[in-house]
C-alpha cells in the first residue's frame, strides 16, 4: 500500500460575496517538490495560499498533512509550516536584528546560525540596526526572507517572494528554495516572474473558478 502524500489538497473550492473564486482544486507535494500558483490578477493565488497557511477557511474541500486533516491536527501542521505573505510582515520601528530576534524568540528554532551571521548571508550586513521604516521596500523583503534561513519548518508557503529585490537577490532566493528542497522540503509559492526552477510544477488557476 503507497504512503500517503505529504500535504494534499482535495477539491478545494473559495467563495467570496457570491462570487466563485475557484473550485476543484486538487494538488498533492512530498519532500523535495517545488509548486508555483500561478493566474490572473484576481483568480485566488493569495487566497489559495492564505488557505494552505489556515488564515482563511475553504469554502469546501479538505487540506490533509501526512494522510490526516490538518482540522484534526492544527497545531501539529502549523509547526511545519512557514507562510510569507506578500506584505513583508516586518514592525516596522524595529531593525532587521530585533525582528529576527524577536521571531526566533516565537518560533523556538534550534539553528546554530547567530542573527548577526544570517543577515548578512540575506544580504543585510551593515543595516542590521537600521529601523526598518528607513529600509528599501527591497532590503525590507530581505529583512522578511531572513528567516527562511533559520525555519525548522518543512513546508514553505510564499507569497511573491521575489517582489522587490534585484536580480541577484531573485538568484539567492532560487537557489534557497532549490537547496530547502533538496534537504526534503516542499515550497508553494506564486510570483508574476519568470524564475525557471528546475522541476518546479504549476498549479494555474484559470479564473472563473476553474482550474488547468
Amino acid at each position: 500500500m503507497s504512503q500517503p502524500a505529504v500535504f494534499k489538497l482535495h477539491d478545494i473550492a473559495f467563495e467570496r460575496d457570491d462570487r466563485l473564486l475557484f473550485s476543484t482544486v486538487n494538488t498533492e507535494l512530498n519532500g523535495g517538490d517545488i509548486l508555483q500558483v500561478e493566474g490572473p490578477n484576481g483568480a485566488g493565488k493569495t487566497t489559495l495560499l492564505r488557505i494552505i497557511a489556515t488564515a482563511l477557511s475553504p469554502t469546501d474541500g479538505i487540506l490533509s498533512w501526512q494522510g490526516i486533516d490538518i482540522r484534526r491536527q492544527r497545531s501539529e501542521y502549523l509547526q511545519s509550516l512557514l507562510f510569507l505573505g506578500h506584505l513583508p510582515g516586518l514592525k516596522q520601528s524595529l531593525s532587521p536584528l530585533e525582528n529576527l530576534q524577536w521571531w526566533r524568540r516565537v518560533h523556538t528554532d534550534q539553528n546554530p546560525l547567530g542573527d548577526e551571521e544570517v543577515l548578512a548571508q540575506i544580504g543585510l550586513r551593515g543595516y542590521e540596526d537600521v529601523p526598518c521604516y528607513s529600509l528599501s521596500a527591497g532590503q525590507q523583503r530581505r529583512a522578511a526572507l531572513a528567516r527562511l534561513l533559520v525555519t525548522e519548518a518543512l513546508l514553505w508557503v510564499l507569497d511573491e517572494p521575489f517582489t522587490a529585490i534585484d536580480k541577484q537577490g531573485v538568484a539567492e532566493l532560487q537557489s534557497l528554495l532549490v537547496n530547502h528542497a533538496g534537504r526534503g522540503g516542499m515550497v508553494i509559492l506564486s510570483t508574476h516572474q519568470d524564475v525557471g526552477i528546475p522541476g518546479m510544477r504549476r498549479l494555474s488557476l484559470a479564473g472563473s473558478g476553474r482550474v488547468s
